[in-house]
Parts: C-alpha cells; structure tokens; sequence
C-alpha cells in the first residue's frame, strides 16, 4: 500500500501519466471497445504507445523516486515538519475561513445577519438543499447554483424545474421555502447575481419569526386558559369543603 502511494504520488507529481506521455488512453479504450486485458493490451501497444515507450517511463520514474525525491526527503529537517504542522493548523485554516467569509453564503450571512448552516447529506439527496437558515422550529433551504460561461440559462432552468417537486416537500416538511441563488466570479471574488433573492429571503425569515410568535401566543394563552381553569375548580373545591 505504501509502496503504490509513493509511485501514484510520483507518478502524478512529474506527470508521467499525462496525455503527452501515454496517449489518450480513455478515448483509445473506447475505440478499443475490448473484450480482454489481452484485446487491451495488444491494440494500446500497436495502436497509442509500444511496450518500450512504457517501460521508458517506468525506468523514468524509478530515477525521479531514488534520485529527486531521495534527495529532496534527505533535506526535510524536524524544524521543517514542526512549521508545516503549524502552517496547516494554524495559518491555511485561517485561510479557509476568510474565503469562506467571501464565498455566496458567507455573504448572505453577513448581509442577513442571521446563522446560515451546511445541509446535512440527507437534505442534499431528498430535497437539493445546500445550506439552511433556521428560524425557530421552521427551516429555510438554500440552493446555490454557480454560473459561467459554459452554462446556459435554459440549462439552469430546466433544472430548477426538475428540483421543484424537492422543493416543495422541503417547504412542506419543515415550513420554510427555497431559494436559488445564481454565483458567479467577478474579479476573482464569487457574487451573488439574483440580488433581488436577498429581500424575498428576508422577507421569508420575518414571516417564519411571526409564525413562531403567534405560536407561542396560543401556546401562553392555552397554558393560562388551563391554568385559570384548575384554579377555579380548586376554588370551588376549598369553598364546598
């Protein structure tokens, strides 16, 4: 196991698996159309690249492994391992969080100024939701849809209405609706394109707080309605006594 790890890593890092250097071997095995490893074998090596062109790269390889990375391995101090760990901990997850904080729903949090949460994997399967605001015991869905050039709009809306249905049973299940978002990058920064999505989310959000509101204004007023109740009938009780 360890020993593929080092000729994958090896392999990749000096790009011996490239096109350059094996061919197109995706677009040749279809070609192929192979019922063997041996029909395999015999049409690659006549047809792409020969054995020895092959094992010139193995050979390849095998000098990169003993020789550049030996070398490189036999520099690595504890100092430089100590300072890695500490960049890693320290330094990149600082990193992350501020491109984080730039992203679309890192925007919005701050827009909204209110807790946007990542969906767990079940909501992404069952109802195409990538992150939620929760509201009280209601849930608001987000889908975030990046855009570029090589997406169509009639692509994002055939697939809007395909996710409909989902949508529905989110807002059916947890009381909340859900909004797409369309990202794209604009100088290097993502941005949200549907701005107008920003106020119907708001809106969303106060709607659900009212809910929630008028819900514990029944649940008080049935709590005191019992109470005065019980203690009437206690009342009575003490007085006929």
């Amino acid at each position: 196991m360890a020993k593929e790890w080092i000729l994958n890593s090896a392999m990749n890092r000096f790009q011996l698996n490239f096109k350059r250097n094996v061919g197109a071997t995706s677009e040749s095995i279809r070609k192929c159309s192979p019922k063997t490893l041996n029909e395999w074998r015999e049409y690659y090596f006549q047809n792409v690249r020969s054995q020895k062109q092959i094992e010139e790269l193995g050979k390849k390889l095998y000098v990169k492994i003993t020789e550049v990375i030996q070398s490189e391995v036999a520099n690595v101090t504890e100092q430089d391992c100590i300072d890695y760990m500490m960049e890693i901990v320290i330094e990149r997850t600082f990193d992350g969080y501020m491109t984080e904080i730039q992203t679309i729903y890192g925007q919005l949090q701050s827009i909204l100024g209110v807790s946007i949460e990542a969906a767990p994997d079940e909501w992404d399967r069952l109802f195409n939701v990538d992150f939620y605001i929760k509201i009280g015991e209601k849930y608001i869905g987000l889908q975030i849809k990046p855009v570029n050039a090589g997406i169509q709009l009639p692509e994002i809306f055939k697939e809007y209405g395909l996710q409909a249905d989902t949508h529905q049973k989110f807002t059916e299940v947890f009381g909340g609706k859900v909004f797409y978002l369309f990202s794209a990058k604009v100088d290097g920064k993502k941005e949200i394109q549907n701005k107008e999505v920003i106020e119907e989310i708001r809106k969303e959000i106060e709607r659900l707080e009212r809910v929630g509101q008028s819900f514990l204004y029944c649940y008080k007023f049935i709590l005191l309605r019992d109470y005065t109740f019980i203690l009437q009938n206690y009342s009575l009780t003490i007085a006929r006594n």
